[in-house]
């Protein structure tokens, strides 16, 4: 099994030459709300965070990779899974695709196979995410390739108009079915 590769996508370990895409990414405070960056990242922070880092998820509890597009080799979105927990079989997960690359079924097909990865390789129980209410895109896509709400966490999550609700969604490894199994 080639849990990290599909015809049209591949997640494979951020590269140096990936720095630009990162900082572009971590600093478009237009996403901060999403996820849960508060500050700016410097270069250097990023190009430490590429050299550091293990890849282990067992030692880091965290795996980020990047969403490349297999044809052309171009990078159009990072996938994360953090808040990893093996004793317990659990692992908080996150996915960003690129605007320009947004509605081609990539982030999908991303956390599919981050889906596969983490169920059929690391064995882990279940996925979760905290998404704000307000971000109807995730809510729908998270919900399409499988993950059920819940719960809601009420006033969770501080924006400009005030705090806002934040639904708990969650893959479990039993309901799973897989890309492109019915």
């Amino acid at each position: 099994m080639d849990w990290l590769n599909s015809d049209r996508i591949y997640l494979r370990a951020p590269e140096p030459e990936d720095l630009d895409f990162l900082y572009r990414w971590e600093n478009d405070t237009a996403l901060w709300g999403a996820g849960t960056t508060i500050t700016p990242y410097s270069r250097y922070q990023l190009r430490r965070f590429i050299a550091d880092s293990s890849h282990d998820i067992y030692q880091d509890k965290q795996l980020r990779l990047m969403v490349v597009l297999t044809g052309t080799k171009q990078v159009v979105g990072t996938i994360d899974l953090f808040d990893f927990d093996p004793f317990h079989g659990r692992a908080e997960v996150g996915v960003l695709v690129a605007t320009e690359n947004r509605r081609q079924q990539i982030a999908s097909e991303a956390l599919g196979l981050q889906a596969e990865y983490a169920f059929g390789f690391l064995k882990v129980n279940q996925l979760y995410a905290y998404i704000p209410v307000s971000n109807a895109a995730s809510l729908s896509l998270f919900y399409k390739v499988g993950y059920e709400k819940t719960g809601m966490l009420k006033s969770w999550q501080r924006t400009e108009k005030g705090f806002e609700d934040v639904a708990v969604v969650q893959l479990l490894r039993s309901s799973f079915i897989g890309i492109g199994e019915d």
